[in-house]
């Protein structure tokens, strides 16, 4: 199936707009801080979370309004976090009231998030000032004001959108997300908001979201923290005009391939934009026994403090990726491990069944200075196969995190 890259992001799917404002939890004025996303139809609709037992309210307002598939708006700001908070569910409430209020909808089909400190009370006031002005500036062209407006410590928006053909009609489906620190996610990431205009009933949407976040969003790690915000929620117009998707096969397949596709591409910029990094890390483990086998392995080299600093250093040792392989718990042959550290510079194999090859060490350091550096991983043990995505671990995220609260 062929998938092209759009602009739009967010609104690239018939049927949304978006805006970002500055409300003033932020103290930087020139920083947006309170977003948007809107459909003029109810939407089916779907979620993951964070699997921290600390959750945010945003989330267990999420899953009370989700309980029937359906959802209209999304209302989400930064700053603040509104986690372990006792007026928390209020605030959270509140908010999707407000935007409901000036929609002229429901609130229970408005989805809310927050991320930003944990354990300070979110100001509400800021929020009920700017909701007359956050649904002025609702337009086709906001999904870009909409991804700024969710950032924290992040360098750079975050978005994409792909258009495909389904059942005959041209599909969008597009999303914004945020995350650069706090991400280890085993569910999704910090946050982030798809929409489509393809038909799908709630229950499928589950389903391709559950199955899209296991091989993109899961497979991220920037520090191995688990956030308590992590949400990931898509809605679905159905304003393309296809016969909606009712069971897991035929269509299901096109449009959960776009849906895989667009999480990966967003994975992958959270990953490149990890608190303090220079460069984005890809692992690509194939051969292993299971796919299971494959994930486990290559969120094991991701995650590995060392691994990441020697990627800082553009240094190839490729000794510390064997040993992350060894303590990941995964079934493997180490006698039969192969290891190529790959760029745009070329490729050069470190490796072989498990033991050291000679290579030249100038090569090998030109390659790992590229801003994307894959560690390709073949164990030659069966199919399985996945990708894991993570940043090299440098001086700057010691002095991000250092005084973030303060």
């Amino acid at each position: 199936m062929e998938y092209t890259l759009i602009p739009g992001g967010v609104t690239a799917a018939e049927g949304f707009t978006a805006s970002g404002v500055h409300c003033g939890i932020r103290k930087n004025k020139s920083k947006r801080d309170l977003a948007l996303i809107y459909s003029d139809t109810l939407c089916s609709a779907a979620a993951v979370y964070t699997t921290n037992l600390v959750k945010s309210a945003p989330i267990r307002v999420c899953q009370n309004h989700l309980q029937d598939g359906k959802a209209q708006a999304v209302i989400v700001n930064s700053g603040n976090a509104n986690t372990c908070n006792a007026d928390g569910d209020q605030k959270a409430q509140r908010m999707c009231q407000i935007a409901a209020e000036h929609l002229g909808i429901d609130p229970h089909n408005v989805l809310v998030g927050s991320t930003g400190v944990i354990g300070q009370p979110l100001p509400i006031e800021p929020i009920e000032t700017a909701g007359g002005a956050l649904v002025n500036a609702l337009s086709r062209e906001g999904g870009t004001d909409a991804a700024e407006a969710i950032l924290t410590t992040d360098t750079v928006k975050k978005e994409v959108a792909v258009r495909f053909s389904l059942d005959g009609k041209t599909v969008r489906l597009g999303g914004i997300a945020k995350g650069s620190g706090m991400i280890h996610p085993n569910m999704a990431t910090m946050l982030a908001f798809l929409t489509t205009d393809a038909a799908i009933s709630p229950e499928m949407l589950q389903q391709a979201v559950r199955q899209a976040a296991q091989d993109s969003f899961n497979m991220v790690s920037v520090d191995g923290d688990t956030s308590t915000n992590d949400t990931l929620a898509v809605l679905a117009s159905g304003k393309a005009g296809n016969r909606e998707i009712t069971s897991p096969e035929g269509d299901y397949e096109i449009f959960f391939g776009a849906l895989l596709l667009v999480c990966r591409e967003l994975s992958k910029q959270m990953a490149a934009d990890g608190e303090g990094a220079t460069k984005l890390m890809i692992c690509k483990v194939t051969g292993a026994q299971s796919t299971e086998d494959a994930r486990g392995i290559a969120k094991s080299v991701i995650c590995s403090s060392l691994v990441k600093a020697a990627m800082f250093g553009s240094d190839a040792n490729w000794g510390r990726v064997l040993c992350a392989i060894g303590y990941s718990g995964c079934r493997v042959d180490v006698t039969k491990v192969q290891v190529e550290f790959c760029s745009q510079k070329g490729s050069v194999l470190v490796c072989q069944n498990g033991a050291g090859v000679e290579f030249s060490e100038e090569k090998a350091k030109e390659i790992l200075l590229e801003k994307e550096v894959t560690i390709a991983v073949a164990l030659e043990d069966g199919d399985g196969q996945a990708e894991a995505y993570g940043c090299d671990l440098t001086y700057d995220y010691v002095k991000i995190n250092g005084d973030y609260r303060t």
